[in-house]
């Protein structure tokens, strides 16, 4: 029983708990259902009347892979300029995102404000289907313990099916050189690019941005990143040499974490293609940028440059056994008034790349229609526009836009409407997904670096939240958030949509989909709320299990 002073209650991971005097509205939830193979996770949370000097947690369950963090809030100072009334707030505050680690022994809890410990339940693909029972004891300062009652997961006997989507999130080693304050190629430095991308690839992210030279990516005009270049490249009196070395050692470590996909970094400036990347030398025994913003792209010098070095990385990739699982960038972005240039450096990397797939974030089918992009990329809000117009393998992205009515993952949205994002990918066949900031710690533009804790929008360029997924923890190794939970939890739903197609049929989850949206679900219109998400999730089970 618990003590007049202390309240618990369960909740789903479809509410971000505010930590206010009153508990946020949640729906009832003392209980779910999960496939075989999924990770599950639900939250505690709790009040206390007065203030506990040391409270400590322990769980209880015959499962086993059960982990407990603790919930913390981040301030949310930039909102987009147009909100739509699927947000949790409109004004800046206090948003839980941070998924802590519990402290080894104890931990304060200040006095009549609800908080909330994030559940994750890993749920092993061999696990005998049945209820389990999983319930928590809470030590107050040592003196007395509350034992809830038990929140019951039943384990479906349906395994969750292997991902088919390729997934992006831009993985940026400078911004994690720069916060640790290590150089970059040390052992510290490789020691962050593993652990920070075994994180990605253990929520679904699959496909890695490859910075063959420095990305020139979100860098102003006339400045540059901190030097990240993989491929070694020397200047002699005949021509280049390149050393792909580090880019052995990448992929090796990509690999073992578990990333299957190589997306090689933009081989010309953003936004058009008018310059070229830098790119850094050994000239005569000094190093030397020899390319940057003071090159236009369609120079005699790059194109003898590229000619030397692509036909020597084909052979490397070929080598490296990965030649088949390998894309190239050309520039992101581009407008339609900047489609003559980037056409003529489309046509340039193609040139000495056609046995790889070329991919870039385009809004105009048009260069797709002319050959210029293999996979185009259009913002969400235009993806179906891309296939109703023919595209038949279809990618999609969001970021900084659309600000209202899709799917996005802005700290100040409802979790439904970033966890929807998987549904919606099975019921448009979408087959990747890319999204610029997988730990983006920089200003707009790479001014200057940022404290992430402090500043989740990139000096008050975007929507809170759009920058990065994971904070960077104390200990060299990344720290979670509520959202990258809610986007694997969306690709785990992808996943057992995929699976329920397989044994009722394409018409019938589709018919199941739009009912749940209130008529045809498109990328503007699906279930909405914490309630519909779960009633949503719970028919797929149910269907499942029959």
């Amino acid at each position: 029983m618990e003590p007049f002073h202390f309240k618990t209650r369960y909740c789903s991971s479809l509410v971000k708990i505010l930590q206010k005097p009153e508990l946020t509205e949640a729906e009832p939830f003392s209980g779910f259902s999960a496939l075989r193979g999924e990770v599950f996770s639900f939250q505690v949370a709790y009040f206390t009347e007065r203030r506990v000097e040391e409270l400590k947690v322990n769980v209880i369950s015959k499962l086993k892979n059960i982990r407990i963090r603790s919930v913390e809030s981040v301030p949310v100072r930039s909102l987009a300029a147009n909100l739509d009334d699927d947000v949790i707030t409109k004004e800046p505050g206090l948003i839980p995102d941070i998924l802590a680690e519990l402290p080894e022994r104890f931990f304060p809890v200040p006095p009549k404000l609800w908080r909330a410990l994030w559940i994750t339940v890993k749920i092993p693909r061999n696990c005998k289907a049945g209820r389990y029972d999983i319930a928590f004891e809470f030590d107050l300062d040592q003196k007395e313990t509350v034992r809830t009652k038990p929140f019951q997961l039943e384990v479906l006997n349906a395994t969750l099916p292997e991902q088919k989507l390729i997934r992006t999130e831009w993985f940026h080693t400078d911004s994690l050189a720069t916060y640790y304050n290590v150089p970059v190629f040390s052992e510290e430095y490789w020691y962050l690019v593993e652990t920070f991308m075994k994180n990605a690839a253990d929520h679904g992210i699959n496909m890695i941005l490859t910075p063959v030279f420095t990305p020139p990516l979100d860098t102003e005009v006339g400045q540059e990143r901190p030097t990240v270049q993989l491929v070694g490249v020397k200047k002699t009196k005949d021509g280049y040499e390149f050393n792909f070395d580090k880019l052995a050692r990448w992929i090796a470590l990509a690999e073992s974490a578990g990333i299957r996909y190589f997306e090689i970094s933009h081989l010309f400036t953003q936004w058009g293609a008018g310059f070229t990347p830098k790119i850094m030398a050994d000239v005569n025994g000094t190093e030397k940028r020899i390319f940057g913003w003071d090159v236009k792209s369609d120079s005699a010098k790059y194109k003898t440059f590229l000619k030397a070095f692509l036909p020597e990385l084909t052979v490397f990739l070929k080598e490296a056994g990965i030649a088949d699982r390998v894309c190239f960038h050309t520039s992101d972005e581009p407008s339609q008034e900047g489609l003559a240039t980037y056409s003529a450096a489309a046509k340039l990397l193609r040139s000495c790349t056609e046995e790889f797939k070329h991919i870039d974030a385009v809004s105009e089918f048009e260069f797709h229609e002319r050959g210029l992009v293999d996979i185009p990329v259009p913002v969400i809000s235009k993806v179906e526009e891309f296939i109703q117009k023919g595209l038949k393998h279809p990618w999609t992205y969001y970021c900084c836009c659309p600000e209202t009515e899709t799917s996005n993952r802005f700290l100040y949205s409802t979790s439904t409407r970033t966890r929807i994002l998987g549904a919606l990918f099975h019921r448009f066949g979408i087959e990747g997904f890319l999204h610029w900031g997988f730990n983006f710690y920089f200003s707009r533009l790479s001014r200057y670096p940022i404290d992430p804790y402090q500043t989740t929008d990139a000096g008050y360029a975007f929507p809170a939240g759009d920058p990065f997924l994971v904070y960077p923890g104390d200990e060299c190794e990344p720290v979670d958030s509520i959202r990258h939970e809610l986007l694997f939890e969306g690709l785990q739903d992808q996943r057992a949509l995929e699976l329920l197609q397989e044994k009722i049929g394409e018409k019938a989850v589709r018919t199941m989909l739009d009912k749940a949206s209130g008529g045809s679900m498109t990328m503007k219109n699906y279930p909405r709320g914490e309630k519909a998400m779960l009633k949503l999730r719970g028919e797929i089970n149910r269907k499942l299990k029959q």
